[in-house]
């Protein structure tokens, strides 16, 4: 057995708040908890994933450098795991490089029918983030929003997904129909 160090304590014996304090009174262990998050030493990884998700900020400087390392880390983990590692990237801003890997591996999670709807719901949350950004895949959403997609989703999840899609092309058709400058 091996002995916890002082932030796996923090992630197993406290509520969620009591970590955040824990992390901005302690900044030293912000890249501690970013290395456990992307490890598989459970139960604290998917912790550390789980609280750095709910303590950065949008964009965040520190998340910076581990962007590569976060994307690679979510191919074997658990749902629950990937799901908050997803979280995690949905608030940065990635280069054309990462969004393209993050996309190809969001797509893959989505179409596995038998991951939970957490994780397909917030993969397809990358992929609408991409069509906005890129109406090319506009199409793409369409492919994905096939009815052997969607039967395995609860109804609530099911309802959320069909709202994405046609926010997102609600919005591909006015930026089609405004004119360039």
């Amino acid at each position: 057995m091996f002995a916890e160090t002082l932030l796996e304590q923090k992630l197993l014996h406290s509520h969620k708040k009591e970590m955040i304090v824990f992390l901005k009174k302690h900044p030293e262990y912000f890249d501690e908890a970013v290395e456990l998050a992307i490890q598989n030493k459970q139960p604290y990884s998917w912790r550390a994933a789980w609280v750095l998700w709910s303590y950065i900020s949008k964009n965040d400087i520190r998340i910076k450098k581990h962007i590569p390392k976060l994307i690679k880390a979510i191919r074997n983990k658990e749902d629950g795991h990937q799901r908050e590692l997803l979280k995690i990237l949905l608030e940065m801003n990635l280069n054309e490089e990462e969004e393209g890997y993050l996309f190809d591996l969001c797509v893959t999670l989505w179409e596995d029918v038998e991951k939970k709807p957490s994780i397909r719901y917030t993969a397809f949350k990358f992929i609408i983030k991409m069509a906005k950004q890129h109406p090319e895949l506009s199409n793409e959403i369409l492919l994905l929003a096939q009815d052997k997609y969607l039967i395995s989703l609860s109804p609530g999840v099911h309802r959320s997904i069909k709202k994405m899609i046609t926010n997102t092309r609600a919005l591909n058709v006015n930026k089609r129909q405004q004119p360039h400058t």
